[in-house]
């Protein structure tokens, strides 16, 4: 039998590795025995490897035996035995792979070191009470988070790669005899069928799972702390971990979802209702403000309080543009500053944002190119639009479709579009969950969780939504 040319192996990886900087190796030599260390410096843990790997090498006494070697030796918790072919990809992923002249067999030695972020508090979900971690990018981390608050055998975390180039690990969470077994096979043949070069973050992989992968509307749940994921998941929902991503996405999705939040759990009910029911209006202020502004100053003044119309007759007169021109224009306005406070470092952004938003808008005004109603309408929508801050993207291109229908067709338009949307969304699907329950279809014992909260004491069944294998939570 014909075991490794040790020199003649390192080289190979070394030419296949495209001669990398950080690639490196070392061999170790007694008597006619030869051990050889493929890694990449940049991945491992240089501390680790000293002493995990060269001192026990160097210390031993005796003759080298493969079996031994992996069992009493190696000092280190994650040793395993791979296939030749698994070996560039074991050293890619921050593995010590060892190989020998008198084995045909390969060690794996997981010392992976790299920088990683520390769970803090994410900025886009902060809370009043309740726990303040987040996901970082590194998926051991993020399996760690949900592990620590799921201490259950039913708990099943399942590894998939995807991407031909970046092999990116996806993490298929769920919690056994709770979530759908059809849900759980469907969404392991999506992520089977993904044909990409590469998967840098979660939202990758968003339209591949996507029921409609061409539809404006949100259609998988994406979420930044664990607490919550741990809440959906205990209510039969599947969790998607992205390595490399802080987001974790969750399936199905329902639209009242983004009407939720992680404070509403940790305030009292009644108040969590009123504020659901301020961000529902929130919602269809950010959407149909702009456009029924428009509508009414082109089509419906007389349906306008005499005070009100004369207020706006005197402060559009001698105005450049036409209505529909000055709203476009404030709310283009408007979107740019916003994408320049995003990009801008975080210490000009709020001044630009600000101050760009303060200045701009008072001297269009007081140089007769926009009207200060028009301002309002548009500011109010934009800043109504945070209340829901999943949604800003989408509800973002609604305000631009609802503006042009209503300086169109005015208010018969307004409301034929909005028929529509609802119509639109009523036919939506996620993983066999209605895209509007509970409401659409009327789904009662959900609605303890909708709108209207009730107590958690009073939640004690899963959403049938979702079609939970396991119905009752107690």
């Amino acid at each position: 039998m014909s075991y490794f040319n040790i020199s003649k192996e390192i080289e190979d990886i070394k030419k296949t590795l495209n001669n990398c900087v950080d690639f490196s190796s070392r061999i170790f030599i007694r008597e006619k025995q030869q051990i050889g260390m493929i890694f990449l410096k940049s991945m491992i843990d240089q501390q680790l490897l000293s002493n995990a790997i060269f001192m026990p090498l160097q210390t031993f006494d005796g003759k080298f035996d493969f079996d031994l070697l992996q069992s009493n030796i190696i000092k280190c918790a994650d040793v395993k035995t791979i296939k030749k072919e698994e070996m560039i990809l074991n050293i890619l992923e921050g593995k010590v792979i060892l190989i020998t002249n008198f084995s045909r067999k390969i060690l794996s030695i997981d010392l992976l070191k790299f920088p990683t972020r520390t769970p803090s508090e994410p900025p886009t979900s902060p809370v009043l009470q309740g726990p303040r971690e987040g996901f970082v990018e590194d998926l051991q981390t993020n399996i760690t988070l949900l592990r620590r608050r799921i201490k259950s055998e039913k708990l099943v975390m399942e590894v998939v790669r995807v991407g031909s180039q970046t092999q990116t690990k996806v993490c298929i969470s769920y919690i056994k005899g709770i979530a759908s077994q059809k849900v759980i096979e469907k969404v392991k043949d999506k992520l089977s069928k993904i044909k990409i070069d590469g998967v840098v973050d979660s939202y990758n992989i968003l339209s591949f799972l996507e029921e409609r992968p061409n539809s404006l509307f949100k259609q998988i749940g994406n979420q930044e702390k664990p607490d919550v994921v741990v809440a959906k998941m205990l209510e039969g929902k599947v969790a998607l971990i992205v390595d490399n991503s802080p987001i974790i996405l969750t399936i199905p999705f329902l639209f009242m979802e983004d009407l939720q939040n992680s404070n509403d759990y940790y305030t009292n009910h009644h108040y969590s209702s009123m504020v659901r029911i301020i961000r529902l209006l929130g919602l269809l202020l950010a959407i149909i403000a702009p456009g029924f502004y428009l509508s009414l100053q082109i089509y419906h003044y007389n349906i306008l309080p005499l005070n009100f119309l004369v207020t706006i007759a005197d402060t559009t007169q001698g105005l450049p543009f036409t209505p529909f021109l000055e709203i476009l224009f404030i709310f283009l306005l408007f979107q740019i500053l916003y994408e320049v406070s995003l990009r801008l470092p975080s210490y000009l952004g709020l001044a630009t944002s600000v101050v760009g938003a303060l200045i701009l808008g008072d001297t269009g005004v007081k140089a007769g190119l926009i009207s200060p109603p028009g301002v309002i309408i548009v500011a109010l929508s934009k800043i109504a639009l945070y209340t829901i801050p999943e949604q800003s993207a989408q509800i973002t291109v609604l305000q631009l479709v609802f503006l042009f229908i209503g300086g169109s067709l005015g208010l018969v338009g307004l409301t034929s579009g909005a028929i529509y949307i609802i119509n639109y969304l009523n036919t939506l699907d996620s993983f066999g969950t209605p895209y509007l329950a509970p409401y659409a279809p009327r789904i009662s014992s959900d609605l303890k969780d909708g709108l209207i909260v009730k107590s958690i004491q009073r939640m004690n069944s899963r959403p049938k939504s979702f079609n939970p294998e396991k119905k009752e939570r107690s």
